[in-house]
């Protein structure tokens, strides 16, 4: 079952400490769901890191998915692992992850990729960029009216993606947004744990 709430998703960190020790921050303020998502390190440094994420979000009862990476994901046993556009067959994904883990879906602005994500047996897509985004400066922007549609279309939990902090998140989450993929408004956060505390608040105050 995917929990609804904060979609903490990590930065390109390589001091793993530090990593943990911001992370289990975020698990602390109520979210249940981590995605792990380094692309400035080696695949060893990758190992490491997952492993330990791996450990704190079973001992938070949370979800882990690991990006683009089918390989590591099943290393460190994780809950699922998250697809873009350009990082293989989602059909093919599902066929080797099996049916117990969890397949996300990156849809950008496209119904179409998402009713195909559908087809192809993901659990979740998700849309973005909704608003700037220091990730993807360049990533063309998604209209919130997406999010209903999707839903409606696929019957899959919709993740919004893409700039979103405290201040612009409740209209997604009005629009009927299951999960807020966030990473710097939690990570570079000087307290991760009230912002994610805050982000989890959200759902209660502006749910449809």
């Amino acid at each position: 079952m995917l929990p609804e709430g904060l979609y903490a998703i990590t930065p390109d960190w390589g001091d793993t400490a530090r990593l943990v020790t911001v992370t289990e921050a975020i698990l602390k303020g109520g979210c249940r769901i981590l995605q792990y998502r380094n692309k400035a390190t080696t695949a060893c440094h990758r190992d490491e890191q997952a492993a330990a994420l791996r450990g704190l979000t079973r001992r938070y009862g949370a979800l882990l998915i690991v990006n683009d990476d089918i390989e590591l994901a099943e290393a460190c046993a994780a809950d699922g692992v998250h697809l873009g556009g350009e990082d293989g067959d989602l059909a093919e994904a599902r066929k080797r992850i099996g049916p117990a883990r969890l397949l996300g879906a990156s849809c950008y602005q496209s119904l179409d990729l998402a009713e195909a994500a559908a087809g192809a047996g993901a659990d979740y897509v998700a849309f973005g960029s909704f608003y700037a985004s220091p990730t993807k400066p360049l990533a063309k922007r998604a209209d919130p009216g997406l999010i209903g549609t999707a839903k409606a279309r696929t019957g899959l939990p919709v993740c919004a993606i893409g700039g979103i902090d405290l201040g612009n998140a409740a209209p997604l989450v009005a629009a009927g947004a299951n999960l807020l993929a966030v990473i710097s408004a939690v990570y570079n956060s000087p307290d991760p744990e009230r912002a994610s505390r805050d982000f989890t608040k959200l759902f209660e105050t502006h749910r449809p």
